[in-house]
């Protein structure tokens, strides 16, 4: 019975089942988990549901869940002779989400103009990029992200409100700064130049009327006085 359902799971595998086969390997490592096949048992598991994962542009909800379960079986096996096609899997799965993430932040950014839903879209592609660049602070696309987030914060401060706009000029700066800081020499620093002195000049427009705002308050409560 035991050779039975290893081997019935062996073969949905190669017939390209792998939800099936995964569902047979995991219900067969927790019925004979001190079977000699336990160990390979639980590897095909994790291989069946790596198999199964769709690409990047997909839902990646079953990536998510192989993940957990290579992670599992090198954590469960570390010596296993299984280990580093576990971690050349996880590799793969991991660039996947990468790329997905990539492509979201990438979309929201072309979608940022007013015509496409309002300044949503220009909070969204900012917050985006940063939750890219938490996740995946190695990331090979950083740099061109951030080089994005400078710009749709500009873009933000620019069309917001009066008393939303000392802050986001002063964050878009603040993007700019931390973005030559890492990458000196990039390609897209001139670009970017223009949005750290338009912020600049924004922020000396936006204490010019605060200034105007104080001095009318200011000769309001003297008449005030007054009369």
């Amino acid at each position: 019975a035991e050779k039975t359902q290893f081997y019935n799971a062996y073969a949905n595998f190669y017939q390209g089942n792998y939800q099936m086969s995964s569902y047979l390997f995991q219900s067969f490592y927790a019925t004979y988990n001190n079977s000699p096949f336990a160990e390979e048992a639980y590897y095909m598991y994790a291989y069946s549901m790596y198999k199964d994962t769709p690409p990047y542009n997909l839902d990646q909800t079953n990536t998510i869940t192989a993940i957990d379960a290579l992670q599992t079986f090198i954590n469960s096996y570390p010596d296993s002779k299984y280990s580093d096609n576990c971690s050349r899997n996880l590799q793969d799965l991991r660039e996947r989400l990468e790329r997905k993430a990539y492509e979201k932040a990438k979309l929201y950014f072309k979608t940022r103009d007013p015509s496409w839903g309002g300044l949503s879209n220009y909070l969204a592609s900012v917050v985006t990029i940063e939750n890219f660049k938490k996740d995946f602070p190695d990331s090979r696309y950083n740099e061109e992200l951030s080089a994005m987030q400078i710009t749709a914060q500009y873009e933000l401060a620019d069309l917001s409100l009066f008393n939303k706009q000392r802050e986001r000029y002063t964050e878009t700066l603040t993007f700019y700064e931390k973005f030559v800081d890492k990458y000196p020499n990039s390609k897209y620093i001139k670009d970017l130049e223009k949005y750290y002195d338009k912020s600049q000049k924004g922020l000396e427009k936006v204490a010019e009327i605060e200034k105007k705002i104080e001095e009318l308050k200011k000769q309001a409560e003297e008449e005030k006085e007054v009369k």
